[in-house]
This record gives structure tokens, sequence and C-alpha cells, in this order.
């Protein structure tokens, strides 16, 4: 058995590939030849949105989880959020939706690219198709909350410091000493990710250049007053802004520089500092409920796989908050990677389907990365950038651009290489009607489902992990579909033996 250990000082470079045998480590000792029983199934690093959501979707299967999050409460601060059309759509498919929703407040779906002013276009192909803005901590809440349900286990003041993984699994070192064996790692831990750092997975990218400061504030001024001064000057500065939340509480960002070191918290005096500058008046803002720095720092790991360990959300990229994509962007790494490693868990995965993991989410998050740094570059007061910026913001009259934007932005345009094959291959398939209500409402179990319009097909020995539902009322254009848990269309066709071919394809041997 090959033993792999990785401590604060990392000894082991991180492969190319997911074997353990291809990663030179230190050797095994004495008790590294005989490691405890397995505990648990997935052991993750981080209870944000993206662990939580991970932790969720492995329940689902019947996955044996822990969650360790090294923070003893919650977050304090109240950071208000935006989940896009893409996220609001797989918490319709996995019924939590509705418990969401009410706790936040939708916006239109505009304004969205480089904070350029148009709204969405006509015709968006989503039954949600808007932004709900909810506090971060409510919704790390309920996010845990739904794993809890579910049967995952989570615990605060839990931090890894180091980790050995073999052949067989991964043990698990906390800060206390306690060690803990599971057969797969999950880091969530951010972007100082100790996963990542340990694993010595490379971070390149670029370091961060300019510094905002962030936060959510009363005003002691009308809204109108607001409004008449930010029409005046918004063409001279871009880089901030005072939007409103609600009754007298407005988010506000502005330069941070010159101001005081990034490493020190921010203070409201800075903020109004700030906005006296580019505004002339700080509009009476007072009673922060929180306030941040954040830099334009934009980083993509190397590889999200080595061995039985395994990097999501911002452990392993992180990009400046232009355009709300980060919590959006972790969530969609744990829909992706969840029903995989629950089949490599289970014993059903084909032998390449957890590769996918990275194979597909990895291009995603390099589009986010490029869209993050076009967008920082219009957000820049030279004339070169401004002259951009006032192209594209003609370009986006024309409903094309301003569709493709906005489904670049909200990720209901990504669409994964799946091979040659229709248009709609390797895209995700709107909530439709059928005849049971709506399509969404089926996938609530993390399930495959197969949509058949002819009333011929069957999923035969994959039951077990696919669903099938006949229908030929189905709002589709094609005879039938094959939805993977994640609500992409893997398959498009109508022969029994193509669909065999790929139902072993992404759920393995059947039963």
């Amino acid at each position: 058995m090959r033993s792999l250990r990785f401590t604060a000082e990392p000894s082991a470079t991180a492969s190319t590939g997911g074997d353990v045998s291809d990663v030179l480590g230190l050797p095994a000792s004495a008790s590294d030849t005989n490691p405890a029983p397995l505990m648990f199934d997935v052991i993750i690093a981080g209870c944000g949105p993206t662990g939580a959501m991970l932790a969720a979707e492995l329940r689902l299967h019947d996955v044996r989880v822990l969650v360790l999050e090294k923070e003893t409460e919650p977050a304090s601060f109240v950071r208000i959020v935006g989940l896009h059309i893409r996220s609001l759509e797989l918490m319709a498919m996995r019924g939590l939706l509705e418990r969401i929703r009410e706790r936040g407040r939708r916006r239109p779906a505009g304004a969205y690219f480089a904070g350029i002013d148009k709204p969405a276009p006509a015709g968006l192909d989503s039954a949600y198709a808007y932004l709900l803005g909810i506090p971060q901590p409510v919704i790390v809440h309920l996010l845990e909350e739904h794993a809890i349900e579910l049967g995952a286990q989570v615990r605060r003041g839990s931090a890894v410091t180091a980790f050995q993984q073999d052949d067989g699994g991964v043990t698990v070192e906390l800060v206390d000493g306690e060690q803990l064996r599971t057969r797969y790692l999950v880091g969530c831990d951010g972007a100082r990710s100790t996963v990542r750092k340990l694993l010595g997975v490379g971070f390149p990218g670029e370091p961060s250049r300019n510094d905002t400061l962030m936060g959510e504030v009363e005003v002691g001024v009308p809204p109108e007053e607001i409004a008449a001064r930010m029409t005046e000057i918004r063409d001279t500065y871009k880089r901030w802004w005072l939007r409103p939340f609600g009754e007298r509480i407005y988010s506000v960002v502005v330069p941070a520089a010159g101001v005081s070191d990034r490493a020190q918290p921010p203070t409201l005096e800075e903020f109004r500092q700030q906005l006296r500058a580019i505004a002339g008046t700080d509009f009476g803002v007072h009673s922060p409920r929180w306030l941040s720095r954040f830099g334009d720092a934009t980083r993509l790991a190397e590889r999200y796989r080595v061995g039985r360990v395994l990097l999501a959300g911002d452990a392993a990229h992180i990009h400046p908050p232009i355009g709300g994509q980060g919590l959006n962007l972790g969530v969609q790494d744990a829909f992706n990677l969840g029903w995989k490693l629950a089949a490599q868990v289970r014993g059903w995965a084909p032998e390449t389907l957890l590769d996918t993991y990275q194979a597909e989410r990895r291009p995603v998050a390099e589009d986010v990365l490029d869209n993050t740094r076009a967008q920082t570059e219009l957000l820049s007061s030279e004339p070169g950038p401004q002259a951009v910026r006032r192209l594209l913001t003609e370009l986006m009259d024309f409903d094309e651009v301003n569709h493709y934007l906005i489904e670049k932005i909200t990720a209901i345009g990504v669409r994964y290489d799946f091979g040659a094959g229709p248009e709609l291959l390797g895209r995700r398939l709107p909530d439709i009607d059928v005849k049971q209500g709506h399509l969404y409402g089926l996938l609530h179990r993390g399930r495959g489902l197969l949509l058949d319009r002819t009333e011929r097909l069957t999923v035969g020995g994959w039951s077990d992990r696919v669903d099938h539902l006949a229908d030929p009322t189905a709002a589709l254009d094609v005879p039938c579909v094959l939805l993977r848990p994640d609500g992409h269309v893997a398959w498009i066709g109508d022969d029994q033996q193509d669909l065999d071919d790929h139902l072993f394809r992404w759920f393995g041997t059947p039963d």
C-alpha cells in the first residue's frame, strides 16, 4: 500500500492524474501500512455554501459525510449575495427554492456585466430569470440545515492540519491531534485553502492590484439625492456605487487606493473619506451592517484532484466579485462533483467519471476569471478602457449581445463537451412542462432521468440510479433526452442501443 503524507510544509508534488501512485511522497511509516478503519466516506473541509451544498448532494446517495468547519460560529456580518439564474435552477431541482426564495429579495436580471445599465434581454430561457439577493449567513444556514436534515454531520471548531492518503483512503489530522479516516477528502475551505496548500497544488494567476472597500450602511439623505449625484458622476467614476438593498440600507463600493493597509479591517470613516473624494459628499452614511476590503486577485488551481483529495469553490478559483459570480460558481462545482463522487463511493462509477469533474468545471472557472478580468478593465477611468466600455454599451443594445453576456454571467450558457451532437447536448435543460407538472420536480432525489417522448425506451438495469418518465406531451423539440443528476443533457435520440451505450458511459454497469 502506497502512503502519502501531507502536512503544513507539503513534501509531495501533485500529479497530473488521479492515481495516488503517480504522486511522490514521504515513505510510509509502520503505522501508515495499517491505517485505521474507515469512519466516513467523504470528509469536507469548510462549511460555506460550496461545502454545505456538496454534503447535501452526497447524502442524497447515502454517502457518510462529515463537514469540518474551523470557525466555531457562523459569520456575524450580514453581507448580501446574489443567486443567479443557474443557481436558482439548481435549488429548484432539489426542492430548496421556495425555502430560500422566501428569505431573499428578487431583482431584475440586468446590469450585470461591468455594471453597464442595460435591462435583461427578452426571452431568457428560464423560469427563474431574476437575481435573488439574500444575506450570505442566511444562505449558508439554509444549505447547512438542508445537509444536516439529509444526515450529514457538521463539526465546528475543527480545522484540518495534515492528511495522509493511500490506496484505501485518507487519514485526516485535526488541530487537536485527532485523526479521522475517510475514503475521500474535499477542500471547500476558501481562497486560503489549507487543503490546497498541504496538497501542493499550484494556484497561479495575478496578485491583487486594486483594492476596493465594500459594505452595507444606512444613509442620511433621500434616495433621490443619491440617484441624482450618481447620475452626474458615474460617467467619470466606474468603480463606485450606492445601491439600495432595503429601507435606507445601501450597498456601498468605493476604491480603497491610498486609504490604509489592506491587512487591516476598514472603518466607516474610510468609506466617508472615499465617498467625499469621489462624490463631494458622504451621503450621511452611518450604522454599518458590515464593512470589508477586497482585491482583484485572480487565480486558478492547476488541478482539482490529486488521488483521493479534491478541491471545489474558492479553494479552486478566486476572482474579483464583479458580476457576483463567486458563490454561484462554487455551488455549481458542488452540483457537478456531488453525484460523481457519490457514484465512486457507491461503486458504480464508470472508470473516468470522477475525472470529468475537473474536465468540465475548470474550463468554466477559466471563463469566469476571463470575464471578470474584462469587466475590471472596463471599470478603469483611463481613456482606452472607457472607449471600449462606450463601444460595448452600444453593442449591448443588440439583443443578441446582451443575451450572450447575461447567459455568461448567470451560467445558463454553459455547455460541457460531450462530443459531437445537437446544440442541446451538454447544456442544461430548462424547467419545462411535463405531465407531472414541471421537470425539476422530478430531480429532487439527485438521480438521472430519461425523459422519453416516444414511450418506447427503458432504463433497464440502471433503474436504481436513473428514473424514467414516458411523456409524449413533454415540451421538447427532440424525441428523448437523458439527464444527468445535475440537469445537463447527456444524450439525445430515440435508439435503445445508443441510449444503453450512454447509460453505461455516465452511470456505469447496469445492476
